[in-house]
């Protein structure tokens, strides 16, 4: 039975090994299998291998584009040619918007493009900081953000961005910020749980329920959907339609995260398989 199995093993090992499954991102890899047979091991594509050690390649994710930041100002309604009424949020930029740092493969291994916003007090921000900012030739500056690109960037040390430069009406933007905190809530707010009936006698009125049986396997199974904090987390409102864009404010349609006052970060939209 032995020399039967290692038969089949053998046949089937070569073409396994020349087979490769692009549509997940594996590929084979000959390791030594049953009996000294070369069998077929799926590694993810990305992981490097170098020799005598196995090392992981990390890459971060690229942007579409250079964007800018703001406030949120508030949520309103505006009229279109066509007498529609549609909901739009406001993003007030402040002073800011300059790079103050270009970065390249050559220097740095990586392109992207440093930006700084919010123009502060030099002594709101730490003293390396102020001189980060002064050595741009900047004002000094709370936030400081990269922005990711796959080519080389062509901005200059200092320059001012201008949202009415960048964006212009139809544009479709990604505006990422901190969603509203809603403290300590429950499964039936946090993720539409059913409650239980609400009469008189009734001990699981909008209770949790369940978490898993007793002695197998005697815990609770990690990311159980529990009560927890909620919300006051970074989130993406993607694809989002610029309707009106100025130096002082850009107005999208639609809503966009945190409350009024919040940080937000506009920058083009990644589209897989056109600027991503």
């Amino acid at each position: 039975m032995a020399a039967i199995a290692s038969f089949q093993l053998a046949a089937v090992a070569p073409a396994c090994a020349k087979r490769s499954v692009g549509a997940k991102g594996l590929k084979a890899s000959a390791s030594s299998g049953f009996m000294g047979t070369s069998l077929a091991t799926p590694v993810r594509a990305g992981v490097a291998r170098a020799a005598g050690a196995s090392a992981l390649k990390v890459e971060a994710r690229l942007d579409a584009g250079v964007g800018v930041f703001g406030n949120k100002a508030g949520m309103t309604q505006i009229f279109t040619d066509e007498g529609l009424c549609i909901p739009v949020s406001v993003i007030a930029v402040q002073k800011g918007n300059v790079v103050t740092q270009v970065k390249t493969v050559d220097t740095d291994g990586y392109n992207a493009v440093q930006v700084a916003y919010d123009e502060v007090a030099d002594y709101k921000i730490t003293k390396p900081e102020v001189g980060h900012c002064a050595k741009a030739g900047v004002a000094p500056m709370r936030h400081l953000e990269e922005f990711r690109l796959a080519q080389a960037p062509a901005h200059e040390l200092g320059q001012q961005l201008k949202p009415s430069e960048m964006f212009t009406a139809g544009d479709l933007v990604d505006v990422r910020g901190a969603s509203i905190g809603k403290g300590w809530q429950g499964a039936v707010k946090k993720y539409g749980f059913s409650r239980g009936l609400m009469t008189h006698g009734s001990k699981s009125h909008r209770q949790h329920g369940s978490v898993g049986a007793g002695t197998t396997p005697g815990r609770i199974y990690p990311g159980k959907k529990m009560h927890s904090q909620m919300g006051n987390e970074t989130v993406t409102a993607r694809k989002l339609k610029v309707v009106k864009v100025e130096d002082d404010c850009i107005i999208v349609k639609g809503s966009v995260p945190g409350k009024r006052g919040n940080l937000l970060r506009i920058a083009p939209a990644k589209i897989v398989g056109k600027n991503v």
